[in-house]
């Protein structure tokens, strides 16, 4: 099974999606927001320093990250594929991640773009800030994670197309969650045949 990036900005749905992708498909799921909240909540020195930088809206070193990942991608049962969920957003990542792969004699995969209208997407956010309780979800934080979005991981967009491996579903084209994971079945079976 090929690995999967799923891609889109902040409350696009990334981890809904990873979800049912890996109910359906039995794949490995890295999602490094739960993996940063769990160091943070056990009280390692890198939850300390990663918090600062979320607290303040800002991403999280390459160097911190990829550690983290390397380790949790080796935890991974082997040849099930991976999801990697809020990973890469910057270039610098995803060409980090791309060698960490090959030195794993592996690939990305598949890149999954979810792009959502971004009125849509605060909605989603302030709502979720109520319903789970997270405190880097209030609107002037939102406000910076969607700068930060907007001037460091849309482009990768770009990469990710010259890498041949992007695919976009758009909320407009479908509508519902079953929708949208219809289409992106149909795009894993497609590249794992």
């Amino acid at each position: 099974m090929k690995n999967i990036i799923i891609f889109g900005a902040p409350g696009s749905g990334k981890g809904t999606y990873s979800a049912k992708i890996v109910e359906k498909y039995g794949m490995g799921h890295i999602s490094t927001g739960d993996v940063l909240r769990g160091e943070i909540k056990n009280g390692t020195e890198l939850g300390k320093i990663a918090k600062g930088y979320i607290d303040n809206g800002q991403l999280i070193p390459d160097e911190l990250m990829i550690d983290i990942l390397a380790k949790t991608y080796d935890a991974q049962p082997a040849g099930k594929g991976v999801i990697f969920d809020g990973f890469p957003r910057t270039i610098a990542q995803a060409e980090a991640l791309k060698k960490m792969l090959a030195e794993r004699n592996t690939e990305m995969g598949i890149m999954v773009e979810l792009d959502v209208d971004a009125d849509i997407l605060m909605k989603r956010l302030l709502n979720r800030a109520i319903e789970q309780g997270r405190a880097d979800d209030n609107e002037e934080t939102i406000k910076k994670r969607f700068e930060v979005y907007r001037t460091q991981t849309a482009p990768l967009i770009e990469w990710f197309e010259k890498e041949g491996i992007r695919h976009t579903f758009s909320a407009k084209q479908y509508p519902g969650i079953d929708d949208m994971i219809n289409a992106i079945s149909a795009v894993i079976d497609a590249e794992n045949k």
